[in-house]
């Protein structure tokens, strides 16, 4: 008799209070039971680490009901199936979804995905082809409207998000600035991603380098950190300006309340918008986008750039890369 599949996994044991360390997860082994009728177990490959995760762990109202404590934390992933009892899905198939962090995964089939991994690396549907470039396409062009000639700002501009808001802005014909940490990444994101310019928070003035890059002002601003630099932006925003919400990554961690925009009224005096968008609220047009970016970067319009870093055991660690600002493009934890 076969020896039963065992099964890594890191659970929320407690919620964190300011970073997450290791000690509000525990990293358990478990022995798998056998799937029943309708099931399929999944071998996870590649988890998608997202900042939206720091959130997921509070025990607050939101857009989708917190990690409980003691359950498996929760994580999009790519994984192939090694067990089958779903009419759906065959052995071999690669499928992409909510893995959560561990080595395998049961499933109801509800919510997995067959991707074809002769299409892209299996990496790129954690990052243009999944959640982020779903995010970016859908802000950008629902939320942001753009238009030709327009400036578009974005924060986090070498991050997943952000570097694909700012190409897709640049296939639209806008003028793109990002603003990223180091010089390392302003460079990437100028000749690789072929953004106009980009602001090193860390070592520039930010409202000095925004006046100097976007001289006749900002159209639409996408913020993936909050926080001071959003203040920042509001100061330079043109008439009817779209503002897209998307994250605030320099808030989550904090143990303080979070730090609102004092410059709002630039809202009122510049007729301005600003809205907030959940990647979820487009799930039926994921299709779509996909179809869209797909294309792009087949015609070598969009670039997909991931940090993959090996090993389940490091999750703790390498979640925290993300708010520490230490990864270079998509954060992506390579299990298998």
């Amino acid at each position: 008799m076969n020896a039963p599949l065992q099964n890594h996994l890191f659970r929320l044991i407690k919620r964190p209070v300011g970073e997450p360390t290791r000690d509000d997860f525990a990293f358990d082994v478990e022995n798998l039971a056998e799937i029943a009728d309708g099931q399929l177990l999944v071998k996870t490959l590649y988890l998608s680490l997202d900042p939206a995760m720091r959130g997921w762990m509070n025990e607050a109202r939101s857009y989708i009901a917190p990690v409980g404590i003691g359950e498996v934390m929760r994580a999009g992933g790519i994984g192939t199936v090694v067990q089958s009892k779903h009419p759906n899905f065959q052995v071999g198939d690669t499928v992409s979804g909510m893995l959560n962090v561990q080595e395998y995964a049961v499933s109801d089939g509800k919510g997995m995905v067959k991707i074809d991994p002769n299409l892209a690396p299996l990496t790129a549907y954690l990052n243009v082809l999944g959640m982020p470039g779903m995010t970016a396409y859908f802000g950008l062009l629902e939320s942001g409207q753009p238009k030709a000639g327009e400036t578009l700002v974005v924060s986090g501009a070498s991050g997943a998000v952000g570097a694909t808001v700012g190409q897709v802005a640049k296939i639209l014909g806008l003028r793109v600035v990002g603003i990223a940490g180091g010089k390392e990444k302003c460079d990437y994101a100028i000749n690789e991603f072929g953004f106009d310019a980009c602001i090193d928070y860390k070592n520039q003035d930010v409202r000095m380098g925004l006046k100097e890059a976007c001289p006749g002002g900002i159209d639409i601003y996408f913020d993936n950190v909050g926080g001071e630099i959003l203040d920042i932006v509001l100061t330079r925003i043109n008439l009817k300006a779209r503002i897209v919400i998307c994250g605030a990554i320099s808030q989550y961690n904090n143990t303080t309340p979070v730090k609102g925009p004092s410059n709002y009224l630039s809202l009122l005096v510049n007729r301005a918008r600003m809205e907030g968008i959940v990647v979820f609220d487009y799930a039926p047009r994921y299709k779509e986008g996909a179809m869209q970016l797909g294309q792009w970067m087949a015609e070598g319009k969009l670039k997909s750039r991931e940090h993959i870093v090996e090993g389940l055991e490091t999750f703790p660690e390498t979640l925290m890369k993300l708010f520490k600002g230490e990864n270079f493009g998509k954060l992506v934890l390579k299990v298998a």
